[in-house]
């Protein structure tokens, strides 16, 4: 079936985008992060002592994010931000992600449901390491609505 320009359709489940450009987790981000969330700042002696700052699980989404916004701005999809909800968010990690980490995002459309006005996108964001290990899973649901008839 082919698919028209400008329309979610369920014809775009399993379409994948290539990955970002590589992003480096650092201490610094990690503690704008943590405060962010109301978290008290990293310990900065912590960097001094020789250890490795860990980022919060939910920094992820930091690195999904520029993936998602590559499938955003499609223009296939028709897809417009401002009618864009983010209902849902899970991520499975193979290991935490750590100051001195350079990785790149992948995204795959996993399913379409179109159900009366808007349309449910279910996405997988592979944050993976320079090395190819693939460090952490983010999947996420959209819900979009439609433009309301003129």
């Amino acid at each position: 079936m082919p698919i028209s320009q400008g329309a979610m359709s369920e014809a775009h489940a399993g379409r994948r985008y290539p990955p970002t450009p590589e992003y480096e987790v650092t201490a610094a981000k990690i503690a704008e992060f943590a405060v962010a969330l109301g978290e008290p700042a990293a310990d900065t002696d912590a960097e001094s002592a020789g250890l490795v700052a860990v980022a919060p699980p939910t920094f992820a989404a930091v690195i999904a994010a520029t993936a998602w916004q590559v499938m955003f701005d499609d223009p296939e999809l028709g897809l417009a931000l401002r009618r864009i909800v983010h209902g849902d968010q899970r991520f499975s990690f193979t290991r935490p992600l750590r100051a001195g980490d350079r990785v790149r995002a992948s995204l795959v459309i996993d399913k379409v449901r179109s159900r009366g006005p808007a349309d449910i996108v279910t996405a997988t964001v592979e944050v993976d390491a320079a090395d190819g290990e693939t460090v952490c899973t983010a999947t996420a649901t959209f819900f979009h609505s439609h433009e309301a008839a003129a």
